[in-house]
């Protein structure tokens, strides 16, 4: 994904609900599931990322990418009611690139839906990695965990689905060279389903690595700010609020060119992201280095955005 930092204040302050604060109360308010929802293993996203680790660096076009693709499919094929799989090629600076978004559909009758998304692809080079900047890497959270996050939850929908449709949307060729979100665009271009459309969608992106924070974006509360509102209220419910972070980075106001930016242009579905930042506004020390590996993961964060995300899920979806 790219990013653009904006150093003074911005005209969406109008759609920004973030005056408020993180209190006290908030870290001491629920700290257990609501009521019949499920709770999030963040054992079971870890082994997930290790898995999607184990098959190396999931590049469009190498190896890893077609055996990662097949174990995904085959997962979701035993919890989903339907799995579609959209297998194209797209174009990035004049290469031809093989691309496989996976979408896994959950009471796929039901008109009312949820879109929740993220990418499994890893970028080609360690771009930001001063010391081994042509090196490939594990993308142990930058792919690995959204991914692993939404298969914890598909698990448990196979067992405890909601009376309205929830699609699990696993997008490729997210980060390769100057081109972003090409599987975005393309399945926001030609949808699984002709006319798709979901009452609103939230993207993961790096939400695995320890000591992550999640500031809210720009494009997303431009876009959805109510619904990405409802999530981080839900998110101070259930114990969250040392991760969800009202306002926005000292550095002010970041937009993220990220997948959510072409369901929310191309759909105009309503869709934030979720994304971890440092408290100034930049992405992750790890992004884009050798260092995205299985040790910069932590459980305590992968839980962090799945248990509030299962609580939405499972409590008021369509309150905002």
């Amino acid at each position: 994904m790219r990013k653009y930092l904006l150093w003074a204040a911005v005209a969406l302050a109008a759609c920004n609900s973030g005056s408020k604060q993180p209190t006290a109360a908030d870290s001491a308010d629920i700290k257990k599931p609501f009521a019949a929802v499920p709770v999030f293993s963040a054992d079971s996203a870890y082994a997930s990322i290790e898995k999607q680790v184990s098959f190396g660096p999931r590049i469009p076009g190498a190896k890893a990418q077609q055996a990662c693709a097949e174990w995904l499919i085959a997962r979701l094929r035993t919890l989903a009611d339907t799995v579609y799989v959209q297998r194209v090629n797209v174009n990035s600076e004049g290469k031809n690139l093989p691309c496989i978004n996976i979408i896994a559909a959950f009471n796929p009758s039901v008109k009312r839906r949820v879109l929740l998304l993220t990418h499994w692809d890893t970028r080609p080079v360690a771009d930001k990695d001063a010391a081994n900047a042509k090196q490939s890497f594990d993308g142990a959270d930058d792919g690995g965990s959204g991914t692993a996050v939404l298969l914890e939850v598909a698990r448990h929908l196979k067992t405890q689905k909601p009376g309205y449709g929830i699609d699990l949307l696993f997008t490729d060729a997210e980060d390769y060279g100057n081109d972003y979100c090409l599987g975005t665009q393309y399945w926001a271009r030609t949808p699984h389903v002709p006319g798709y459309t979901a009452a609103y969608g939230i993207l993961l992106d790096m939400v695995g690595a320890r000591n992550a924070r999640f500031y809210m974006e720009g494009t997303s509360q431009q876009f959805a700010g109510a619904q990405m509102k409802m999530f981080w209220d839900v998110a101070h419910k259930t114990g969250s609020s040392e991760y969800f972070r009202y306002e926005t980075p000292s550095n002010g106001p970041f937009f993220i060119e990220d997948d959510h930016t072409y369901v929310n242009d191309l759909l105009k579905i309503p869709t934030f992201d979720i994304i971890a930042t440092r408290p100034t506004g930049e992405l992750m020390a790890h992004h884009h280095t050798t260092a995205d590996n299985i040790s910069v993961i932590d459980r305590q964060t992968l839980a962090a955005v799945g248990q509030p995300l299962l609580a939405l899920l499972y409590g008021e979806p369509f309150k905002y």
